[in-house]
């Protein structure tokens, strides 16, 4: 990790969330907040949303929103209708309520600015389906359900890059404080990290000011590839944190001169980034890992989480591979898994099992890339495990060895994974006909904007030889 050059120090100021209205107007009152940004996380985990000066805020936090912005592609089209999915011809608003638990201040702003992340709800009352954080918190209440409560900890892979205003030209690793660009891999490497101290400290600081907290920070394999990791938690908090701390990388970056980009492949010549989530979960009743028993040892429920992982994930790719461009990292030897074999303390599988106390047992899916929607990432992989768990689905036997060589066993592009998702009737069952037929128009419709786009590989390779 990273040294720190400005010590930490408790502040009143860093204190994250409200409990209510009442309690939000103090914190905003006793931190002289002059305006607030209402956020609402879209199908690409983009931050859409309002800004209000915070009198108005107050006097009627529930804010209105066309629904169609849940339905708009990262390009900002909207997918046509067609025999599954029909767009509001009317457009109407549906209403977001803010989540007071994530009221923080925006620290990269000049003026006293604050931040609150709402929810979608249609005006009868009930959360709309294709609001990604309502999604998760479905996920979440199915466990619920069964008595049982999912912890889980992300890691977010990413690259700082030179600033690219062209997008014709590849994207090259930013100059470090030596005046020199990274050429070699320097995977875990401490001084790599020091190169960028001053970018680093920002992040930090601008952490701290949120109340988010980072739990390791690494140098990865690629050229300016780094990772930072979460502590465990609850599945919507840990996807609200990332959520901000994407957003707070990347305008970290832009001050000083450089990009942080969450691309699952941004250089042909370098490894994917990804976002690895560890998993496991607790019996509500006696706050025990469901995943050991009382000797330490793992348990069935244990097997059926890999079990119903193994199975489903091929069907959830699309939301843990949500790009054309997601795609390109998960190939044989690119440091990206490519099937979902499992095995203890092995990163050539799609499911590993880390070293661990009996308390702490748990399941990382390898599997994501870092461009997916946290919360969608996350409620597909609790989804699978989910499924594992009430069908008592076992999994095959561990791998000791490299999975490299192994068939691959996922899907090789977007179409293929949203066709496997559409198809399977257990997963339409516990996210919605709605959700599901909106997520994959939006995803066809990505799909043909990028096929558009005539590549460099086909100019150098079909324009003069077929």
């Amino acid at each position: 990790m990273s040294k720190r050059k400005r010590p930490v120090k408790a502040r009143e100021d860093a204190r994250r969330g409200a409990a209510s209205l009442d309690e939000a107007r103090e914190w905003l009152k006793a931190r002289g907040i002059e305006d607030i940004e209402c956020i609402v996380p879209d199908q690409a985990g983009v931050a859409r949303g309002k800004m209000m000066p915070v009198g108005k805020f107050l006097a009627g936090p529930t804010m209105s929103m066309p629904g169609s912005i849940l339905t708009q592609t990262i390009t900002g089209d909207y997918p046509p209708d067609d025999n599954d999915y029909e767009s509001d011809a009317a457009d109407q608003d549906i209403l977001f309520e803010p989540d007071f638990s994530t009221l923080a201040i925006v620290p990269w702003e000049n003026d006293p600015t604050a931040q609150v992340i709402h929810d979608g709800y249609h005006r009868d009352g009930r959360p709309v389906e294709t609001a990604p954080r309502q999604v998760l918190r479905r996920m979440v209440d199915l466990y619920q359900r069964q008595g049982w409560k999912p912890v889980v900890a992300p890691e977010i892979e990413f690259y700082l890059v030179k600033p690219n205003t062209d997008p014709d030209y590849q994207l090259e690793p930013p100059t470090g404080r030596s005046g020199r660009p990274e050429a070699a891999r320097q995977s875990y490497s401490i001084a790599a990290i020091n190169e960028f101290d001053d970018l680093f400290d920002d992040i930090y600081d601008f952490s701290e000011a949120q109340g988010l907290e980072i739990d390791t920070l690494i140098h990865e394999e690629g050229a300016a590839q780094m990772e930072i990791n979460l502590l465990h938690g609850d599945p919507l908090t840990l996807a609200d944190q990332v959520f901000l701390f994407k957003r707070t990388l990347r305008e970290a970056a832009l001050r000083h001169d450089m990009y942080a980009t969450f691309m699952a492949k941004p250089m042909s010549r370098e490894p994917g980034s990804a976002m690895h989530i560890h998993q496991s979960v607790v019996d509500i009743e006696t706050g025990r890992n469901i995943f050991s028993d009382e000797d330490g040892d793992p348990t069935e429920h244990f097997f059926a989480f890999i079990g119903g992982s193994q199975k489903y994930l091929p069907a959830v790719m699309c939301m843990l591979a949500p790009y054309v461009n997601s795609y390109r990292r998960l190939v044989r030897s690119s440091s990206a898994p490519v099937n979902t074999q499992w095995g203890y303390d092995n990163r050539t599988v799609g499911l590993r099992v880390p070293n661990s106390s009996a308390a702490a047992r748990r399941l990382e899916n390898r599997l994501p890339s870092s461009d997916a929607n946290p919360y969608l990432a996350i409620a597909a992989s609790l989804a699978c495990g989910y499924l594992g768990l009430v069908e008592g689905l076992k999994p095959g036997e561990p791998v000791t060895g490299s999975a490299n060589s192994d068939e691959i066993d996922l899907p090789r592009s977007i179409l293929e994974a949203v066709s496997l998702f559409e198809e399977c009737e257990e997963l339409v069952e516990i996210f919605g006909k709605r959700f599901v037929s909106t997520y994959r128009a939006i995803k066809q419709a990505e799909y043909e904007t990028f096929m558009q786009v005539i590549s460099p590989w086909e100019r150098e390779f079909l324009l003069l030889n077929v």
